[in-house]
């Protein structure tokens, strides 16, 4: 992928370029693949050929103090509340409106990704994507961004755990 190029301070970053911008100073190899816009994750999982599985969805969730975490869950599965709740170490956890879910991390619902987030909020990865390279959102609709799931892990410090439940 390219550098990063400079910025309009006016306009602002280019949300492609805001995410490589971010995923090069974690040291991450990103790969940012034009598809057609997708209804479902399994429309998503066809055009890109892929399982539903290999699609990880980048959750925003809200805790009771208004900060905010990732969970990164693949297709197929959900959250499991009472998991994710247990290794937050916390009682409560929603998901917020996607006006909120926007202004917390500059990306609509469906192409939120933690790499370029305007704010770095911590990371919790289901188990299951460890050991493969898988798509996420990229900033923008009609885009999917592909890495290695270890190395997105590491790179942000991720927990990971056992967060999911299957849908």
């Amino acid at each position: 992928m390219s550098a990063a190029s400079s910025v309009d301070p006016v306009d602002g970053p280019d949300p492609h370029e805001r995410v490589r911008s971010a995923a090069k100073r974690r040291g991450l190899d990103i790969e940012i693949r034009e598809r057609p816009v997708a209804r479902s994750l399994p429309e998503a999982a066809a055009l890109l050929g892929l399982e539903p599985s290999g699609i990880v969805k980048t959750l925003v969730v809200k805790r009771s103090d208004d900060t905010f975490l990732f969970a990164l869950v693949p297709g197929g599965r959900k959250i499991s509340w009472p998991k994710l709740r247990a290794v937050v170490g916390v009682n409560r956890l929603k998901l917020p409106d996607p006006d909120v879910a926007l202004a917390a991390t500059g990306y609509e619902r469906g192409t939120i990704v933690p790499i370029g987030s305007t704010t770095d909020w911590p990371v919790f990865a289901d188990a299951s994507i460890r050991g493969r390279r898988i798509a996420m959102g990229a900033g923008t609709h009609g885009y999917s961004l592909f890495v290695d799931a270890d190395a997105l892990i590491d790179a942000y410090d991720a927990t990971v755990a056992d967060i999911s439940d299957p849908e």
